[in-house]
């Protein structure tokens, strides 16, 4: 990493799509960019000379570095990235960026992208409505949740209210 003062970053694995996919993180994500892009000065087991070995980038201010390994070495769900959102209209650009783009739905807010990484979309109202005071709020929201894919503000803030969305 370029950074001596950074501390920490995630290293994401890539078959050969480090830069498509930073690109991509950039362009969808705020507080996101490409901070540099690192070739190859031979060949290696994955690709040739010249060719992206590793790309850093930034995704809402945390640090990231996209190595192009190879292939066989898939993301799975254990790891996500939640990615907090404060509006309906901004949930659903974030969800349509991921889905649309050759991603898929998972439950509960969860999604994955066309390489496999998978993000958790989560509303602020939703975080809000499971630490809720009344017990009763936040089973009722807690409930709402788990029908959903991409999580629904108003019906969320509906079901903490006890009405119907």
């Amino acid at each position: 990493m370029g950074d001596a003062a950074k501390a920490m970053a995630v290293c994401l694995w890539f078959d050969g799509a480090a830069e498509a996919a930073a690109r991509f993180y950039a362009a969808t994500f705020p507080d996101s960019r490409i901070d540099a892009i690192t070739r190859a000065p031979g060949d290696y087991p994955a690709g040739r000379q010249g060719d992206v070995l590793t790309v850093e980038f930034t995704v809402c201010g945390t640090p990231f570095l996209g190595l192009n390994g190879g292939g066989g070495v898939p993301h799975g769900q254990a790891i996500s990235f939640q990615i907090f959102t404060d509006t309906q209209g901004e949930t659903d650009r974030l969800w349509a960026a991921i889905v649309d783009n050759g991603g898929q739905e998972h439950a509960c807010s969860w999604c994955a992208d066309r390489w496999g990484v998978n993000w958790q979309i989560v509303p602020r109202v939703l975080t809000a409505a499971l630490s809720h005071p009344d017990p009763d709020a936040r089973a009722r929201a807690f409930t709402a949740m788990m029908g959903m894919r991409k999580i629904d503000h108003a019906a969320i803030a509906a079901a903490v209210d006890g009405e119907a969305a």
